[in-house]
């Protein structure tokens, strides 16, 4: 992003802000101010919070390898020369955490050669820069050079409102959106309500900025933020540093919120101006009133937000959530209690640290401090302790100022700057599938099988320096705030609370930063994409609709509570098809609890009688007898994970309509996209009427419209048939792509 750009956005911004002023009769929230700015047509566009469509103009656009493939096999499909917005590929998520940095990155260079020659050679030709592997994880690197207040930027990734950090609207995307706006495209999305929270007080002691969070996905669940948009503001947002803000920011994808974003601040001048931005700093603070919101706004937030939650920084607790999923949260004090009541197996087997919601220097500045008590003490870690830095920058920084030399004491690995483990790339030798055990990390997400593969694996998500201290005890009842742990000369220790500091002293140290930049002109290069691979293939378009309703259609898999797009779509050694749409089809609904089996990832051919098959083998089998299927889905349907493979598999393999009680945002999008049609149950109840051996049919689909219900007739195995209502969300726009079989085939009529 040049400095011109920046300048340009914000030279437009007033004039614009003033007539929205007047269209709205109102002052405007900060997010209304991204949003307004960033319009495709103001003249036009309809603003009504949860109801209207935006069409918006994005700054920039990021992908990381796993989804970039998909991305960009279908940007490439638009016939375009060149990107029309800024763009980057990050090489980050198909480095597997097994060895250690150097031995993971040479690995996986070698292992997906073929996948990395694409990425870099379609980057090359189309204006588009690329982050080799072990550059750095997509958030952290977008941070460190990207990211500016008030800027739009979509990633491919759920993540991406990391860069809330630092006062950019970053949402999350699917491939789709992605390759639509590095088209000419604007992009949309649905006008999000908005939920300010307003901090006072600031942290201390053991309260970090990732207990911010973890509390909110308490009390807000994982689909509390879900079409909303999370707007941070008050004396207390000041006090923490933008790392801490883009902790918070980032983990707002837990919420189910399209983002999150806090007002533009000294915090992020200082983070700006100390990696190397310091113009952007300078022309940020000349604008700080385009980049708050407007000073009636945090007078009266209850005029101008959905909703308004207040938290006292000063009395936040440290908090642990967990197992399975973000939003079962408790203060680190009520832990042991429950591990105990509920049975929760009490011995840690690792401790992580890291990733791109907590790797700042700030992060691991803090948890250097525990463990050097800890060594002091003369211990040394009781879990398997594995380290995930975020970026070329922090570690060598790490390296520089004697954190990495403490944790290796410590007894932990130092993963290369990628993924790893927080997405499921961890190839783990002390537990076997089946076996019941802990671990706890500093991560984000923590559904079953999320971090190693394994569904009986607990995964509790705290902050890096509580994991730190906990990697001592090796025990899910410690509490590092209260308790004390034996040293090795028998005397008892209790560890002082973590100190650290926000920003490097000496500033951030150099290494290889990874970075490729693109062609001045690719018109005359060819992407490197070998015919015969099987970790690529060329996209054909979907067939569009045929005019006709679906009809008595079977259900090829039921989905009982939740299911998210890990359990749609797994990751872990699946990744490495995600650039091959019919191999990563094999793994459809692989994690999904079929209410018509008892075990996960299994369906039933009800045409044969055939039992304990993959979804994906009943599926190729209907299709290959001409016959689509249909899914029925719980709440909050697809959360999670941004992978639009989750929405394309199940496209490829025929199922034509998937009906739940409610979708989360990014994945109902996607199935848009792909020409699924999704529906909403009008009443939830009726999800208990669906029985394996029913056929459905959705009819007076040539009248699809928007904000008209559909019938969905539920064709009994006796004979008798149940009506019951469905709603969706599709604009006129969305059931054109519909008809036309796809978004992508719709842009290329």
């Amino acid at each position: 992003m040049s400095t011109e750009m920046i300048k340009k956005l914000y030279q437009s911004m007033p004039a614009r802000l003033a007539e929205a002023r007047k269209k709205f009769g109102r002052p405007l929230t900060l997010t209304e101010k991204i949003l307004v700015a960033h319009v495709d047509d103001f003249g036009t566009q309809k603003w009504e919070r949860g109801k209207a469509q935006l069409a918006l103009r994005p700054d920039r656009v990021a992908m990381q390898d796993a989804t970039a493939q998909m991305a960009m096999l279908q940007f490439m499909q638009a016939g375009k020369k060149q990107a029309a917005v800024p763009s980057t590929i990050h090489c980050d998520h198909l480095i597997r955490a097994q060895s250690g940095a150097k031995e993971d990155i040479e690995r996986a260079i070698n292992e997906n050669k073929e996948v990395y020659n694409f990425l870099a050679s379609a980057a090359k030709k189309y204006g588009i820069g690329f982050w080799k592997p072990g550059a750095g994880i997509i958030h952290q690197v977008v941070l460190e050079n990207y990211a500016f207040p008030g800027a739009l930027i979509i990633g491919t990734d759920s993540h991406t409102p990391n860069g809330g950090g630092l006062g950019a609207m970053a949402i999350g995307v699917g491939g789709a959106d992605a390759g639509e706006v590095m088209a000419g495209l604007p992009w949309e999305v649905l006008h999000p309500k908005l939920i300010g929270v307003r901090l006072t007080g600031s942290l201390t002691g053991w309260t970090s900025a990732k207990d911010v969070i973890l509390y909110l996905c308490g009390l807000l669940t994982t689909k509390g933020g879900t079409n909303k948009i999370v707007e941070y503001f008050g004396p207390g947002a000041e006090t923490i540093s933008a790392t801490g803000k883009g902790t918070i920011a980032n983990m707002g994808a837990e919420l189910g919120a399209t983002t999150s974003i806090f007002p533009y601040d000294q915090k992020m001048a200082a983070y700006l101006k100390l990696t190397e931005r310091e113009e952007w700093a300078k022309i940020a603070d000349a604008n700080k009133e385009l980049l708050t919101a407007d000073p009636e706004v945090l007078q009266s937030p209850e005029k101008y937000y959905d909703q308004v939650i207040e938290i006292n920084l000063s009395e936040l607790e440290p908090h642990v959530v967990g197992p399975h999923t973000p939003d079962l949260a408790r203060p680190i004090s009520k832990l042991a209690s429950e591990a105990k009541e509920k049975g929760y197996p009490i011995q840690l087997k690792a401790a992580l640290i890291g990733s791109c919601t907590n790797s700042s220097y700030e992060d691991i500045s803090r948890s250097a401090h525990i463990a050097k008590q800890g060594l002091k003490a003369g211990l040394k870690a009781k879990a398997q302790f594995l380290v995930t830095p975020g970026s070329e920058r922090i570690y060598h920084t790490m390296k520089r100022d004697g954190f990495m030399q403490t944790f290796e004491e410590m007894g932990a690995t130092v993963l290369a700057n990628a993924c790893g483990p927080c997405i499921g790339q961890w190839k783990r030798d002390d537990v076997k599938k089946g076996e019941s055990n802990s671990i706890i990390s500093s991560f984000n997400r923590n559904f079953p099988g999320r971090n190693d593969g394994i569904a009986e694996t607990l995964s509790f998500l705290s902050s890096p320096e509580i994991v730190t201290a906990m990697a001592f005890a090796g025990d899910l009842t410690f509490d590092p705030v209260k308790g004390t742990l034996s040293a090795a000369d028998g005397t008892k220790i209790q560890f002082e609370p973590p100190r650290g500091e926000e920003l490097p002293a000496k500033g951030f140290a150099k290494g290889e930063e990874g970075f490729v930049a693109p062609a001045e002109n690719g018109d005359n290069l060819t992407v490197d994409l070998p015919p015969t691979s099987e970790r690529l293939q060329l996209l054909q378009p979907f067939p569009k609709w045929d005019g006709k309703d679906f009809s008595k259609l079977p259900i090829l898999v039921k989905a009982k509570g939740k299911c998210t797009t890990d359990h749609i779509s797994p990751a872990g050694p699946w990744l490495k098809y995600r650039g091959h749409l019919d191999k990563i089809s094999d793994n459809m609904f692989l994690g999904a609890n079929n209410a018509f089996t008892t075990e996960a990832g299994k369906a039933n051919d009800v045409l044969t009688g055939e039992s304990n098959l993959t979804p994906a083998q009943v599926a190729r089998r209907y299709m290959a007898k001409g016959v689509g299927s249909v899914v029925i889905g719980d709440e909050n349907y697809g959360e999670g994970s941004s992978r639009e493979h989750a929405a394309m598999s199940p496209r490829f393999l025929g199922i034509k309509v998937v009906i739940t009680k409610s979708f989360a945002r990014i994945h109902e999008t996607n199935l848009k996209k792909q020409g699924i049609l999704p529906l909403i149950f009008a009443n939830p109840k009726d999800w208990e009427n669906f029985e394996q051996n029913d056929r459905v049919s959705v009819i007076g689909l040539s009248e699809l419209a928007p904000g008209k219900a559909v019938d969905v007739v539920i064709h009994k195995a006796d004979g008798k048939e149940i009506t019951v209502q469905a709603n969706h969300s599709m604009t006129a726009q969305q059931i054109d792509w519909f008809k036309a079989g796809s978004a992508l085939n719709a842009l290329n009529a």
